[in-house]
């Protein structure tokens, strides 16, 4: 009995999937909006493996067969530059759909697969890969788009990392660390054109009001207004160059920011001496954008 009752269930679900035709719906502004989907053609999904097999294999030319002319003007030396830098790519697909819009001759080729990759330089990273490869009907691919997920092992490109302490334990001490993107880097590269310029109005601009500097002998300058009007005076000529500069903030908390800067700065005196060191800067921005405090560390030029 038991036997039958899954056989009848089999059929009905069978019978069931038969009717349905089509299912969900394209909802992009576009000439089909509204239309359902509908499963596309194996052929279609055969382009997109072989065009991988060519990826993992690191035949890029052949690769690009598999693509419209318009697609390898678009991406060939990229894709080019890409295999020329890596040394192993193995993308393995673990499911396929090809699906199409009904009223559509293209077939979309969802794709979700994880990918390991090592670089010439040494670098590894594995991710989970969710694409979408479009088929035209002639069986070239014709678009392509891309989302991915950092395995917690990378060697590089996590969204989170490193751990913050702190001066004194808080109820931050032990998280991540971010980067951060409200503009940080180019603020700080104005400020450095500014201050070479010895613009100091300019300067002034990038600061919160009263901002301090910790300077490198511990004392503590409190930015005024009077102060920048004269912070230019026992110089002739200035030439700060950065090394680097690096926006962090720590995880889940407000906007605010800290900016790494590690460079070399030279100041020429009016008096004819001359001040060169290199420099460990730690600049930090308010919610609002503004520089609220500064903590410098230096060093003697290396030799």
């Amino acid at each position: 009995m038991k036997n039958i009752l899954i056989i009848i269930m089999v059929f009905c679900g069978t019978v069931q999937a038969q009717k349905i035709k089509s299912a969900g719906m394209w909802m992009n502004d576009d000439a089909f909006k509204g239309q359902p989907m509908v499963f596309g053609e194996d052929e279609a999904m055969q382009t997109v493996l072989a065009s991988i097999e060519a990826y993992n294999s690191g035949d890029v030319e052949k690769e690009l067969t598999f693509y419209t002319k318009d697609m390898q003007d678009k991406n060939g030396d990229f894709s080019r530059q890409w295999h020329a830098e890596t040394s192993m790519l193995k993308m393995t697909p673990w499911v396929m759909i090809p699906v199409k819009i009904k009223g559509d001759d293209r077939t979309q080729v969802l794709s979700w697969s994880v990918e390991d990759r090592e670089w010439v330089n040494g670098s590894t990273q594995k991710q989970s890969l969710m694409e979408v490869f479009v088929v035209n009907k002639d069986g070239r691919i014709s678009d392509f788009s891309q989302w991915s997920r950092n395995y917690p092992t990378n060697e590089f490109g996590l969204p989170v990392g490193g751990k913050f302490f702190g001066k004194t334990k808080s109820d931050y001490t032990g998280r991540k660390l971010v980067f951060s993107n409200r503009g940080e880097v180019e603020k700080l590269e104005e400020l450095i054109a500014a201050y070479n310029a010895m613009d100091s109005a300019t300067c002034q601009s990038f600061f919160a009001e009263n901002a301090v500097v910790e300077a490198t002998d511990g004392s503590m300058i409190t930015f005024t207004a009077e102060l920048w009007d004269s912070v230019f005076d026992p110089y002739s000529s200035i030439q700060w160059t950065p090394y680097s500069i690096v926006p962090l903030k720590i995880y889940n908390t407000d906007p605010g920011s800290g900016v790494i800067v590690n460079s070399r700065e030279t100041r020429n005196m009016k008096d004819g001496t001359v001040w060169d060191k290199e420099m460990v800067e730690q600049f930090y921005f308010n919610v609002e954008g503004k520089i609220t405090r500064v903590v410098q560390y230096e060093k003697n030029v290396s030799k």
